[in-house]
């Protein structure tokens, strides 16, 4: 059984219509805060509990559940997170927030900060670098480093997950206070 979807414009027309809406915005707290979809809360991918989430809802069980991240990957692994814990009546929005901020719907904007994506391109290209010129001028057992690295994208991509990304995120920079809108 794949795992329903629902476009922003869809999801705002229910919200408009005065129907229930629980999203949820399973990205980073940094992410969360620079900008989000304004009637999400948060509850970051790597503290995700399906059962304390459904438990906690304002809204009744039966309600479908919507999962919203950056562009849709990670709330589909919240989404079979939830089913794999028995709650089917969940919902991924297509696109995520890059979507819903793109189709002109109310976000909530914070202070900017450096995407975790970005950071694992910096933090990839720098290991290469460096394991390439210790390589070339130390010696050749450095290039370890970026075969490493090269293999660790290579696995990111076919699994869609990436170590490097998990790391960063637990990374003091990466971490804030969660305000009112942090649900846990």
């Amino acid at each position: 059984m794949g795992i329903a979807t629902i476009s922003p414009q869809a999801l705002e027309e229910r919200r408009k219509q005065g129907k229930p809406v629980d999203l949820i915005d399973v990205r980073t707290p940094v992410e969360f805060r620079e900008v989000h979809a304004e009637p999400a809360r948060l509850v970051p991918l790597d503290q995700l509990e399906p059962r304390s989430v459904m438990d906690g809802r304002n809204g009744s069980r039966e309600e479908p559940l919507y999962l919203i991240c950056r562009s849709g990957g990670r709330a589909q692994k919240a989404a079979e997170t939830f089913v794999a814990a028995g709650f089917e009546n969940v919902v991924n929005v297509e696109g995520g927030t890059q979507a819903w901020e793109a189709a002109g719907l109310p976000v909530v904007r914070g202070k900017k900060a450096i995407s975790l994506e970005r950071q694992v391109r910096i933090a990839a290209g720098t290991l290469v670098a460096i394991g390439t010129a210790l390589g070339a001028f130390v010696t050749p057992w450095f290039l370890v480093i970026p075969g490493f690295v090269g293999a660790g994208l290579v696995f990111a991509g076919i699994t869609n997950t990436c170590g490097m990304g998990m790391m960063l995120a637990r990374m003091p920079w990466n971490r804030v206070g969660c305000d009112t809108s942090c649900a846990k």
